[in-house]
C-alpha cells in the first residue's frame, strides 16, 4: 500500500473541515497529492443521509463549506510556494527542484521552466488557468513569486480559480458517487471543457473591445 492509499485511509476515517483543508493545502503545496481525493469524496459524503452517516461513522458535512475549505487549503498551499519562492529565489528553488529530496516531490528543473514559460505567455491570469492543469496546478504560484507579481492579484486569481475548481469536483462527487475511475476521468475532461469556456470568454471581452474602439473613432 502506497503513503497516498495510507492518506487515503486516514482521511475517510477522519473527514472533516480540518482535514479537508490540510490535504488541499498539501495538493496547492509542492507535495504531490491528488485534490481528486479529497473534495469528490467529501461531497459525496455530505449528499448522504444523516442516518447513512450515522451508521457508517462519517461525520455530517455541508458541501457548501467542503468547497469553502478545500478553497482555503488550496490558497494556504499556494501561499506556501509563493513566499517560498520569494524568500528563497530562482536558483535555490531550481537546485531543490534537482535535488533528490524534490524528485521525491516529482519536481524537476524542466517542469519549473515549463511552469515559468507558461506564466510567461499568459501573464497574472495564469495563476487562475494554471488551476485547472494538471502539471501546472502546483507548480504555477512558483513562477509568480519568482517574478514577484502583486500578491493582491496573485490571492485574488488563485482564490478564483480553486474556488471553480473546487465546485467541479464536488459536482464530479455527487454525479460519480464516490467512483475514484469516473473522478480521475471526468475531472481531466472537464478541465479542458472549463479552459475552453474561459478562453472564449477572453476572447468575446477582446473582440467586444476592438468592434467598441473602431466604433469611437468612426
Amino acid at each position: 500500500m502506497s503513503l497516498i492509499d495510507d492518506i487515503i485511509t486516514w482521511y475517510s476515517a477522519h473527514m472533516n473541515y480540518a482535514s479537508i483543508t490540510a490535504l488541499m493545502a498539501v495538493e496547492s503545496s509542492f507535495i504531490p497529492f491528488p485534490s481528486e481525493v479529497v473534495i469528490p469524496p467529501a461531497a459525496f459524503v455530505a449528499g448522504q443521509p444523516e442516518s447513512v452517516l450515522c451508521a457508517t461513522g462519517n461525520y455530517p458535512v455541508d458541501v457548501l463549506l467542503i468547497v469553502l475549505f478545500g478553497t482555503l487549503g488550496a490558497m494556504i498551499g499556494a501561499i506556501i510556494n509563493y513566499a517560498l519562492s520569494v524568500w528563497l529565489g530562482r536558483l535555490i528553488i531550481y537546485k531543490f527542484a534537482d535535488s533528490r529530496l524534490g524528485h521525491l516531490c516529482l519536481l524537476s528543473g524542466e517542469k519549473l521552466e515549463r511552469a515559468e514559460a507558461y506564466f510567461r505567455d499568459h501573464g497574472n491570469v495564469s495563476t487562475f488557468i494554471g488551476r485547472f492543469i494538471p502539471g501546472i496546478r502546483q507548480l504555477i504560484s512558483i513562477p509568480a513569486g519568482l517574478s514577484r507579481m502583486h500578491f493582491g492579484a496573485f490571492l485574488w486569481w488563485t482564490f478564483l480559480g480553486a474556488f471553480i475548481w473546487n465546485c467541479v469536483l464536488a459536482a464530479i462527487g455527487y454525479v460519480a458517487a464516490g467512483q475514484m475511475s469516473l473522478i480521475k476521468e471526468y475531472s481531466n475532461e472537464l478541465s479542458i471543457v472549463l479552459i475552453a469556456l474561459f478562453g472564449v470568454g477572453i476572447a468575446y471581452i477582446v473582440i467586444k473591445q476592438i468592434i467598441k474602439r473602431k466604433r469611437a473613432k468612426n
